[in-house]
C-alpha cells in the first residue's frame, strides 16, 4: 500500500516531524540522521504549531541527546507542551462543571473532545491540544442550554440577521474564564447523515477522568466523528491523523469490530462513509505507518481512496507548508496570491472529490453564502447587512491574500 505514494517531494522538515511520531523510544532518533542534518529547526517547531502534535513530539523528545536535537528546540516544546496542560487541566475542570450543571438541570450531554478525547486516546491529557469544548445535546434543548450558559456567566456568538446561521454548532465565550465551547445539535454539518442523539446516548461512555460522571461517544461512534471531521478538514492538521492512528495501535477499532463498522456506516452514513473510512486507513498507513489487519484492509483498496489519499496528502503539505512560509512571499505580492489560492484550491478540490452529486450542488449554494467570516473581516451595521451577499466573494479573496 505505502509503495503507491511518493513521499520523496515532502519537506525534509514535515517529513522528520512524521518519523519523530512514529518512534517507540528516543534511542530512534538516530536513524534519521540525514533529516536531521538538513534541518530547519524554526521551520519545523513552526510545522509542530500548526500541526498541533507538539505535546506528542515534546514526550518522545524531551530525553533525546542534544547532538540529535539543538536545546533551544526541546525548550520551545517543553514550553509549548507545560501551556497545553495548564489549559487542558483548566478545561477539564469546567467539563466536570457542566456536566453537573447541565445533570442537576436534567439535559443530557456527550462531549465530543477536549480532554476527555486525550484521556481516553493517549491515557493523559498533556499529550493532545483541544482550544476549546465541544458539546452535543438534543435539538429540542437547544433553548434550554442556552438560558442555563447565559446564567453561569456565558455569551453567545451573535451574527447579524442576514447572515446564514451555523447548521450544526453554536459557539459560546465565557468572558472571565476565557473558555470557549461549542453547543453542538449535530455531529456534522448537513446533508451528511447520522445517528439520532438518542442512539448515540445509548451508545455512550463514562470517563475515569474527573471524579463527577462525564459522558462521551462511544468507540465506533467517536472512531467515525474523528474521520469525518478530519476528512472535512482535509486532514490538514497531523494531530487528526494522529489520533487514528493511535486509536487502532490501541486495538479500539481492530477485527473484533470491523464488521459492525461496516453495519454502521451503512446504516447511518450511507456510502460515503466507506469512502471516508478508507482514505483515512490509507493515509495513516502511509504516513504513520498504521498497521492495518485484513478486515480492515478490506475496508481500503478502493482507487477512488487512494486517489483522495493523493489529494489529502497535497492538502497537509500545502496548508502547512504554505502557511508557515508567508512571510517569504510579502515582497512578491503576485506570487503571494498564487500560493494562497493554490493552497486553497487544493483542499476546495480535497474536499469536492468527497461529495456526491446533490452534496456538491449545496456546497456549491453554500460556498456562495455569507458567512460568519466576511462579518469578522467587515463589520457593517444590520441595515447594510444585505451587502454581504454581493460582497462575499470580495471578502474571501482578501481573507485568502490579506496576511501575505
Amino acid at each position: 500500500m505505502q509503495n503507491d505514494f511518493d513521499l520523496s517531494k515532502m519537506p525534509n522538515e514535515f517529513r522528520l516531524l512524521v518519523e519523530i511520531m512514529k518512534m517507540k523510544n528516543d534511542k530512534s532518533i538516530g536513524a534519521f540522521k540525514e533529516l536531521l542534518t538538513n534541518t530547519d529547526w524554526e521551520f519545523f517547531l513552526q510545522l509542530c504549531i500548526h500541526h498541533r502534535v507538539y505535546p506528542l513530539l515534546y514526550s518522545k523528545l524531551k530525553n533525546v541527546d542534544e547532538r540529535f536535537i539543538p536545546k533551544y528546540v526541546i525548550e520551545s516544546l517543553y514550553q509549548d507542551y507545560k501551556k497545553n496542560t495548564i489549559q487542558m487541566l483548566c478545561l477539564s475542570g469546567e467539563m466536570e462543571n457542566l456536566s453537573r450543571l447541565f445533570y442537576e438541570n436534567q439535559i443530557r450531554l456527550l462531549f465530543l473532545k477536549g480532554p476527555v478525547i486525550a484521556f481516553d486516546i493517549y491515557g493523559e491529557i498533556s499529550l493532545r491540544t483541544s482550544k476549546d469544548l465541544d458539546i452535543l445535546v438534543q435539538k429540542t434543548d437547544l433553548n434550554s442550554v442556552e438560558e442555563l450558559l447565559f446564567s453561569y456567566g456565558y455569551e453567545r456568538e451573535e451574527l447579524p440577521d442576514k447572515v446564514e446561521k451555523p447548521k450544526h454548532h453554536i459557539t459560546y465565550f465565557h468572558p472571565q474564564k476565557k473558555i470557549e465551547i461549542e453547543i453542538h445539535w449535530r455531529l456534522n454539518p448537513p446533508p451528511l447523515k447520522e445517528p439520532s442523539f438518542n442512539e448515540l446516548w445509548d451508545r455512550k461512555r463514562v470517563s475515569t477522568l474527573t471524579t463527577y460522571q462525564v459522558f462521551f461517544l462511544g468507540e465506533e461512534d467517536l472512531f467515525l466523528f474523528l474521520i469525518a471531521h478530519g476528512s472535512r478538514h482535509g486532514w490538514f492538521r497531523l494531530r487528526w491523523l494522529a489520533d487514528i492512528d493511535q486509536i487502532i495501535r490501541n486495538k479500539v477499532i481492530s477485527s473484533k469490530n470491523s464488521l459492525s463498522l461496516n453495519t454502521y456506516q451503512h446504516q447511518h452514513l450511507g456510502g460515503k462513509a466507506h469512502l471516508l473510512i478508507e482514505h483515512a486507513l490509507i493515509l495513516a498507513s502511509v504516513l504513520m505507518k498504521t498497521p492495518i489487519n485484513k478486515e480492515m484492509y478490506s475496508l481500503s483498496t478502493g482507487k477512488r481512496s487512494k486517489k483522495l489519499v493523493h489529494l489529502a496528502i497535497n492538502s497537509i503539505i500545502e496548508k502547512g507548508h504554505l502557511e508557515i512560509h508567508e512571510a517569504k512571499f510579502k515582497k512578491n505580492y503576485l506570487l503571494s496570491i498564487k500560493s494562497n489560492l493554490q493552497r486553497t484550491f487544493t483542499i476546495i478540490h480535497y474536499n469536492f472529490s468527497l461529495m456526491s452529486s446533490r452534496q456538491k450542488f449545496i456546497y456549491l449554494e453554500k460556498i456562495l453564502k455569507p458567512s460568519s467570516e466576511d462579518i469578522k473581516t467587515l463589520k457593517l451595521p444590520n441595515s447594510l447587512c444585505f451587502l454581504y451577499y454581493p460582497l462575499h466573494p470580495f471578502l474571501w479573496f482578501w481573507r485568502k491574500t490579506r496576511n501575505l
